[in-house]
């Protein structure tokens, strides 16, 4: 029986999208943006301490190989030949923090985590009303908050002003960035502690530790980060494109352990093991970043809200790098090429939006699934004026409330604190768009378009396209006359104007007066 003929398709490729709770590798036809297979794989955290959230690297690293391997059998069942993929590209979890030996490959630490969402103690952009108290139903363990005290001490000898950090970086001196926790392993680990005085050890984020390892690891692995990760370190400086002097004599951070910093899109290395031994690794961006160019926002003021665990906003600012009055964050948003322009973002982030639904489920018991909620949403004929949400606690009000007041105002309170953030036209991917009830609703409450791809594997999309467009690749055009491949779906604004803007300052009052009212005694863990 003659063998069944291999699927003619142009280049693909594919692209790494290593997240905080799992890692993906998907592979997508270059001229048509079409996602053809993928494979996952959950990736677990540890606890060690109260406080504490770590991840193994070498866990981490594996799950990235399998992936790949699984991938591509299923690519092979599917009749398509795995040598057109061309070239990979990276997106990554941002903050997580890991330091390794050179010399050996092994991992020095376990990698210190992000928070999938940054609570009270992490002053990360996050639009909040009321009171900082945790967003109810959101997990404190994410929260890894063994560097409050280094970021204490730090504080008190900030030189000069208390911009210091922030003119440089564009963030604010917190735990949530990878210079204070990098600065918690050289104070309080003596394996790395040795392996610096000896010149073995390497820092990244996991970008760097996943290119490193996979370009060859101890024999000739590429250490090397892109800008947009550089960015989110806070001892990158976004205005000279550099590792900063003296914000590494600030924070004592030994700049020959530090990455190279590249653009986001060209050759790194070649894999150096597996089924795709030899294809280039040619795109990197940490995840928001990814999403931004995933979703092709790449016009001044187009931006993007993924939908989460925490809503990620990104609003691209072009070649101007704009500082907020209103505690958004300035970063990179990506630079598609050596010889590129940079192009920097505001970013702010909502605490709450998955976690709140899974809230309902496990707290309140009011849904048994995610996809239940839009159900009781058809049983609403009329908002009612009196339940709310504040998202950092919650008051729920009113002799006729029912949970099916309870469950939009959930939605609501994510639709509101996302206005809070950001009032542009902007596109949203995550898991949460696939609720149309909570597109429309957020069209309502900005009164501008939200636009949704159909496809929504934006994130691992944008290091893809990264990786094709990249120079010595060439199979992925970013003209925009090329960007038509990934169709939308357009929510319009279905009230007007001024009904828009009661419910918005209606609900900002109730906020207010809702202040003092909850504890964090009173918030029901997850």
């Amino acid at each position: 029986m003659a063998a069944a003929k291999k699927a003619v398709l142009g280049p693909l490729v594919g692209a790494v999208d290593q997240g905080t709770s799992s890692t993906r590798f998907l592979v997508f036809n270059s001229k048509t943006a079409e996602l053809l297979s993928h494979h996952q794989v959950e990736i677990k955290q540890e606890f060690p301490r109260e406080g504490w959230v770590e991840q193994d690297p070498k866990e981490i690293l594996q799950s990235v190989y399998e992936c790949i391997e699984k991938t591509c059998e299923k690519l092979g069942q599917l009749n398509i030949d795995i040598s057109n993929i061309k070239a990979i590209g990276v997106s990554n979890q941002r903050e997580t923090t890991v330091v390794w030996d050179k010399l050996t490959g092994e991992p020095l630490y376990n990698a210190v985590a992000a928070p999938v969402s940054p609570g009270p103690s992490d002053p990360v952009a996050v639009v909040r009303s009321g009171s900082s108290v945790p967003a109810a139903g959101t997990s404190s363990v994410w929260l890894d908050l063994r560097t409050q005290s280094t970021v204490e001490n730090l504080s008190k000898r900030i030189p000069g002003n208390n911009n210091f950090v922030k003119s440089k970086t564009g963030l604010p001196l917190s735990t949530y960035f990878s210079a204070v926790k990098l600065r918690w392993l050289l104070d309080n680990v003596r394996k790395v502690q040795r392996a610096v005085e000896e010149d073995r050890a390497l820092f990244g984020t996991i970008d760097s530790w996943l290119i490193w390892s996979l370009t060859g690891g101890a024999n000739g692995g590429v250490h090397c980060t892109d800008v947009t990760n550089a960015s989110r370190t806070m001892l990158f400086n976004i205005h000279s494109l550099e590792w900063d002097k003296e914000l590494c004599e600030f924070f004592e951070i030994p700049m020959k352990i530090l990455p190279n910093v590249r653009s986001s899109s060209e050759i790194y290395g070649l894999m150096k093991a597996g089924a795709l031994e030899g294809v280039p690794i040619s795109g990197c961006l940490g995840d928001q970043s990814a999403a931004l160019v995933g979703q092709m926002c790449f016009q001044d003021g187009q931006a993007k809200n993924t939908y989460g665990t925490g809503c990620f906003l990104l609003c691209n600012t072009g070649r101007k790098c704009v500082f907020s009055e209103h505690g958004l964050l300035t970063t990179v948003a990506y630079k598609l090429g050596r010889d590129k322009p940079v192009y920097y973002a505001l970013e702010g982030s909502v605490a709450i939006a998955g976690a709140v639904i899974r809230w309902l489920r496990d707290n309140l018991g009011i849904i048994k699934t995610s996809e239940e909620i839009g159900e009781y949403l058809k049983y609403l004929n009329e908002m009612s004026p009196v339940p709310f949400f504040l998202g950092l606690g919650y008051t729920v009000v009113g002799g006729f409330t029912n949970k099916c007041h309870i469950a939009f105002a959930a939605l609501e309170a994510v639709c509101f604190q996302t206005r809070e953030v950001i009032k542009a036209f902007f596109l949203v991917d995550g898991g949460m768009t696939n609720n149309k009830i909570l597109m429309q609703l957020q069209a309502d409450i900005l009164y501008i378009p939200v636009v949704k791809p159909s496809m929504p594997e934006t994130t691992a999309l944008g290091a893809a396209m990264a990786a094709g467009a990249a120079e010595g690749v060439g199979v992925w055009s970013l003209e925009p006359e090329d960007l038509s491949a990934v169709t939308m779906e357009r929510f319009e604004p279905q009230i007007n104007a001024e009904e828009s803007e009661i419910r918005y300052s209606t609900w900002k009052k109730a906020v207010m007066k809702s202040v003092g009212w909850v504890t964090t005694q009173l918030i029901p863990s997850s």
